[in-house]
């Protein structure tokens, strides 16, 4: 398994998720059906012990200082209260909700299942692997780890509402899937407002019924029944929640955009009883009608700025480190090479003015305007020397520019490209599914 498409479209990361290719995993299951995937037909290591294992999961809750939320405790299927596994930090952390590695002891051995939250932000294997999973489906991604004791269950039968990639490290969990009772429900319909009907369906006949081993892989669409018991052995697995936007979302962004229309700002009629359908009914009428007379004129690029400022802070690019890039920018030459910081998102807009406009996730950087070329090349794949950085007078305002990417946290210092073994001839580099390390939205 190569997870190549059919035009040799290559993601790495989502093939040690998903066995079958991109384009059958899009067509057939993305947001429609569940998908099991065994260990033998995934790519990449054998199985998933590269990103955490139970000895990394008790460095985590041991060594590591986590607080809350960073750390959720289940047991009889509910979440318990955080004051009965957290506590002072001690001399030099005046904290209170410190994990406190006793407790966790207590609550684990008593069959409690531990959930540590957001290991997208602190486990290293996990930051590295999630970012490039997010760029394989362009969408931002959460991680937890679910460590279960043998024979216990964390959490009674529910559904989600965003879908998820469950990656099994280590021991053996039951999984009974059903069909969902309320299809691709979105944030603000969770379970719980339709737990009776989750009960009821959980009685009958589930749709994949299977026992997940080490290095096995389950995806399942949003909405889909779902629960999990450890087998003999403990269980640890992870969950990969993917936070897709949803056609709501794009509802949301053009009902915030048609405030601009005056007749959708308009009073409602003078004495009108907004109780009575009867009165009701030919207002709302003139309103659907205006709605959709103002839809007709909706402006795809305001749509679109504001659907990247939600979507864009939703994923981090990968870490920097502060002290050495600070370095970089005071050792900075001609011959130095920067390139994007991998994963940030940025586009590059003219103001109509002698301003350009470099636009990231939490600011816009105004330029000069013939610093464009510059900046095209130096956050293109692959980066650029300092020295080659073009339309810009000399090397004085090339590291100019380049040590203002670099004090920003839009470029990072990048090594000289590999040279080329000698007699081979050049060829066209190889397409790709995965977006440029900053890639322009």
């Amino acid at each position: 398994m190569t997870g190549a498409g059919p035009a040799g479209v290559h993601r790495p990361a989502l093939a040690r998720c998903v066995a079958v290719p991109p384009d059958r995993f899009a067509t057939l299951h993305w947001g429609r059906s569940p998908l099991l995937s065994r260990a033998a037909d995934l790519a990449g290591p054998d199985g998933f012990t590269d990103l955490l294992t139970p000895a990394d999961a008790d460095e985590l809750l041991s060594r590591r200082g986590l607080r809350t939320p960073f750390l959720r405790v289940a047991g009889d299927g509910r979440v318990l209260p955080a004051a009965r596994y957290t506590g002072g930090g001690g001399a030099g952390a005046e904290i209170t909700d410190q994990v406190l590695d006793e407790r966790v002891l207590d609550l684990y051995a008593g069959g409690a299942t531990l959930v540590l939250q957001g290991l997208h932000r602190n486990w290293p294997p996990l930051i590295d692997f999630t970012r490039e999973l997010g760029l394989d489906l362009g969408q931002p991604l959460q991680v937890n780890a679910y460590l279960t004791p043998p024979g216990s269950q964390g959490f009674a039968t529910h559904y989600d509402t965003h879908d998820v990639f469950v990656l099994q490290v280590d021991g053996r969990k039951h999984w009974r899937v059903h069909e969902p009772v309320l299809p691709e429900p979105l944030d603000r319909q969770p379970w719980g407002g339709h737990a009776d009907e989750v009960s009821a369906v959980a009685q009958g006949p589930p749709v994949l019924d299977v026992v997940l081993e080490p290095g096995d892989a389950l995806y399942l669409p949003r909405g889909y029944l779902h629960s999990a018991r450890a087998q003999a052995d403990s269980s640890l697995h992870l969950t990969v929640g993917v936070r897709a936007l949803t056609r709501y979302a794009l509802v949301e962004e053009l009902l915030g955009l048609a405030a601009t229309d005056r007749r959708l700002r308009a009073t409602l009629p003078f004495g009108l009883d907004v109780a009575d359908p009867g009165q009701l009914g030919p207002v709302l009428t003139e309103t659907v009608d205006a709605l959709r007379d103002w839809l007709r004129t909706a402006d795809p690029a305001r749509v679109a700025a504001r659907l990247r400022d939600r979507a864009w802070p939703a994923s981090r690019p990968a870490p920097i480190r502060p002290l050495a890039q600070a370095a970089a920018i005071d050792d900075l030459r001609p011959d130095s090479r920067i390139a994007a910081r991998p994963g940030l998102r940025w586009r590059l807009e003219a103001d109509g003015t002698d301003r350009v406009a470099l636009r990231l996730p939490d600011r816009t950087i105004n330029l000069p305007r013939w610093c464009a070329p510059a900046l095209r090349a130096a956050l293109a794949a692959g980066g650029c020397r300092v020295g080659d950085l073009p339309g810009l007078d000399d090397d004085a305002d090339r590291l100019v520019l380049a040590r203002r990417l670099l004090r920003e946290a839009v470029a990072v210092p990048a090594p000289a490209p590999a040279a080329r073994p000698a007699g081979t001839a050049d060829r066209e580099p190889e397409l790709s599914a995965t977006p440029p390390a900053a890639s322009a939205w």
